[in-house]
């Protein structure tokens, strides 16, 4: 007689990582998760001892899987912080249920906006970032702040309502976002040296 399959952490981690994709992390409970994986809820309870253990579990891999698909695309100099704010609204597009449960869960842990910024999960996107853009990595930081707010908002406004992606607009307002971002960072600097 074989051994029944072993229910681990992982695979619970997977499981409810899909159904938060399919559903929304809203829709994560033991018993959901327990049907997915055709056991009953004890292997669940056994692993994580509170839902909220399990949905921090689950955010940590869709944060993960959101970076991997920001650093997925191209990576020339000159389109690296287009594409990532471009891959970023897509994603919103794309994957609404996890973009909302990433960003608009209470889920991140950091509690301000550059605290995020110097968060080690964007360590990958700011070097890709100051590598291509040649600038500092603190004016890097502070036109990926205005891109990103930027983009987030179209994003938001993607995941949450019925509106058309139109990649080729996005692009357009992108570009705008991000030729203003880099003049004012190099106001700044000029501003800086002239004092």
């Amino acid at each position: 007689m074989a051994p029944k399959p072993k229910i681990t952490k992982e695979r619970i981690v997977e499981a409810a990582f899909h159904i938060a994709r399919e559903s929304g992390a809203e829709q994560l409970n033991a018993r959901r998760i327990a049907q997915a994986l055709h056991c009953s809820t004890q292997p669940v309870l056994y692993h994580f001892g509170t839902m909220a253990e399990l949905k921090q579990a689950v955010y940590n891999k869709a944060d993960r899987f959101h970076t991997e698909y920001l650093m997925s695309g191209p990576s020339s100099s000159k389109d690296v912080l287009r594409g990532i704010g471009l891959r970023y609204i897509r994603f919103a597009k794309e994957e609404a249920h996890l973009f909302r449960f990433l960003f608009q869960s209470g889920f991140v842990a950091e509690k301000s906006f550059p605290d995020m910024v110097d968060s080690g999960e964007l360590a990958p996107v700011l070097l890709a970032m100051n590598g291509a853009m040649k600038t500092s990595m603190a004016q890097t930081k502070q036109i990926f702040m205005t891109i990103s707010l930027f983009a987030h908002g179209y994003a938001s406004l993607l995941a949450n309502n019925e509106l058309d992606y139109d990649e080729a607009q996005i692009q357009s307002h992108l570009e705008r976002a991000y030729r203003g971002a880099m003049l004012a960072a190099q106001e700044e600097e000029n501003e800086r040296i002239g004092e």
